[in-house]
């Protein structure tokens, strides 16, 4: 005949306590919690069962553990919705016109008209705009003097400072601006292109423009047809 086990002195006795204290004191998920209840109980002292309200409190932090879990995965579900309606309508742009921060422009070859933008923070006391051609050398040089500070337009002929006309490929614009005392003023650039493609990189989206310039969705200014 088997003797009585003592829950006091038996080894294979389990408490919350090293349960918990087995985890690294980390927050417990649905489950975890769940076998805790279990093993509280079935490792309880007979002879000092679990107060009564001290049990249907737990169970009430286990009800309101479920709920807010619920609540958790519904809200998980709805950012996931509403990431692929973004990502859908930014892939709605590809063959779009976009204008974004960036440096680099293309010229066809032609001689056709080339427009290059740019943003000044500050009035400038000297600006001055280069263009170099894919191996760095400086092909076009424009010195626009004083500038306000605003957005600054000019065009490109797509010519050299000795007016040949430059091959086609990608130019980077190189920009430049010193105040009244020499110091630097800070200038946002924008570039323009036709979306090529869209990837996304850690899930965030990057636009491919045909001017060979990459940039996340956040650097996109405007959009035309």
């Amino acid at each position: 005949m088997s003797s009585p086990v003592d829950p006091a002195n038996s080894s294979t006795l389990v408490s919350p306590e090293s349960l918990l204290s087995a985890k690294g004191a980390q927050p417990l998920d649905r489950d975890a919690f769940l076998k805790l209840l279990v093993a509280q109980l079935e490792y309880q002292d007979p002879l000092k069962p679990q107060d009564s309200k001290e049990f249907v409190a737990e169970l009430a932090q286990f009800s309101s553990l479920e709920q807010a879990m619920g609540i958790n995965e519904r809200l998980d579900l709805l950012a996931a919705q509403s990431r692929g309606l973004q990502n859908a309508e930014i892939v709605g742009l590809v063959g779009k016109q976009a204008t974004v921060r960036g440096s680099l422009i293309t010229s066809d070859g032609s001689g056709n008209p080339v427009n290059i933008a740019f943003t000044l923070h500050a009035p400038s006391a000297t600006t001055t705009v280069k263009l170099l051609d894919e191996t760095g050398r400086v092909v076009r040089t424009f010195d626009l003097g004083e500038s306000a500070a605003g957005t600054v337009r000019l065009t490109w002929d797509g010519r050299d400072d000795s007016g040949l006309v430059q091959p086609a490929g990608t130019y980077a614009v190189s920009i430049s601006a010193e105040d009244a005392n020499g110091a630097p003023v800070y200038v946002d650039q924008e570039t323009t292109g036709r979306v090529e493609s869209v990837s996304f990189d850690k899930g965030y989206p990057v636009l491919h423009l045909d001017n060979g310039t990459f940039v996340p969705v956040s650097d996109l200014l405007r959009v035309g047809s």
